[in-house]
């Protein structure tokens, strides 16, 4: 099967043919249907993100299962599922208390192997790895059951799959662990994959007042289309100045980091009110972060990490798919290119350059 591997850092992805095992005990073999182009597996081209090499790579994807190894109970042949890459085993200290995006079995296992401490990809013999346990720049994926969320079989495949990683991280962060209130003000640093969809989980909340901070204009226009209410470009002035005049002095109430640097991530910090709720989704940059602890300590702020949108797969994928189908989810106009899996490392150029709100591999 063709599939898209990562053997360097820095260098461009190698699409190739690779050979797959079947699937072990707890273990599905997916077609995959499409996959979306996201920063996570470009921070693991760059090394911002730590993936044993070489790998396939993809975090964000859908299909239909083929194949289900012994002891599998949770999905079926014919499946037609959206992959998460948060494998949760629904019964560890934190998926027992709601939070199954931080599962400890998921934590506890090796970067780039399944659960038993071993690949189904080779190449001439040698192991390649799984990257964030789906693995979906591929023909086919060899994922654990627990990965495969069952969807409604008129969703069409390529939409869902978006919302295996950008729509929940996104949408769910302003929902699930913001729980963003209705009639309040949001900011939004980075008007990417992500950041368009906290937009959009804004929205869903009954934000009244949704504030986009970039440093690309054709970003900001596509900010207002998923429902941003004012827009800054960071570069023709001070975000913060801006923030605090559309806010009347005070700062929104709630402020979400969606790029990954130190600038933004202290940004967040100061564009909220007392007692306001700054949101880290971005990936954390590799240098320590300094942070006026007064800004939060005088101020009473909320400082919070999200990670996956603090999203209970099994529940919220299904009912984003409904807010979809209702009309109230945006997940057609994400799309605003599609590849070929060849193409994957045009796609990454185009994601860099803004060009695209979300790209689309599909099979």
């Amino acid at each position: 099967m063709k599939a898209a591997v990562l053997y360097e850092l820095n260098k461009p992805v190698v699409v190739e043919d690779i050979e797959m095992e079947g699937p072990k005990e707890g273990e599905i073999v997916v077609k995959v249907a499409a996959t979306g182009v996201c920063h996570s597996c470009y921070h693991a081209v760059t090394g911002l993100l730590s993936v044993p090499l070489p790998a396939v790579l993809g975090d964000e994807g859908s299909g239909v299962v083929q194949e289900v190894g012994k002891g599998v109970s949770l999905v079926k042949p014919g499946d037609h599922v959206v992959l998460s890459w948060v494998p949760s085993c629904g019964h560890c200290i934190y998926c027992t208390q709601g939070y199954p995006n931080i599962c400890l079995k998921a934590r506890s296992n090796k970067h780039g192997l399944l659960f038993d401490g071993t690949t189904r990809f080779k190449k001439n013999g040698k192991p390649i790895h799984h990257f964030a346990w789906v693995a979906s720049f591929a023909e086919y994926s060899v994922i654990p059951q627990e990965s495969a969320i069952p969807i409604d079989k008129e969703i069409p495949l390529d939409k869902a799959a978006l919302i295996g990683c950008s729509v929940t991280t996104g949408v769910c962060a302003a929902t699930n662990t913001a729980q963003v209130h209705p009639g309040s003000s949001v900011v939004v640093f980075g008007a990417g994959g992500i950041g368009l969809n906290v937009i959009q989980g804004a929205v869903i909340a009954g934000a009244e007042k949704i504030i986009a901070v970039d440093l690309l204009d054709s970003k900001l226009e596509m900010a207002r289309k998923f429902g941003a209410t004012h827009t800054i470009n960071a570069k023709a002035s001070d975000p913060i100045d801006e923030i605090k005049s559309l806010t009347d002095g005070l700062g929104a109430d709630y402020a979400f980091e969606a790029i990954g640097t130190r600038v933004t991530y202290e940004q967040t910090v100061r564009a909220i009110r007392n007692r306001g709720k700054a949101i880290w989704i971005g990936a954390p940059p590799l240098e320590p972060l300094s942070l006026d602890a007064g800004l939060v300590f005088w101020g009473e702020k909320t400082v919070m990490g999200s990670n996956y949108g603090s999203a209970r797969p099994r529940y919220d994928m299904p009912r984003l798919l409904a807010l979809y189908r209702s009309g109230k989810l945006k997940l057609d106009e994400l799309v605003t290119r599609t590849y070929r899996l060849e193409d994957v490392n045009k796609a990454f150029d185009d994601m860099l350059s803004g060009k695209v709100a979300r790209g689309l591999i599909r099979f």
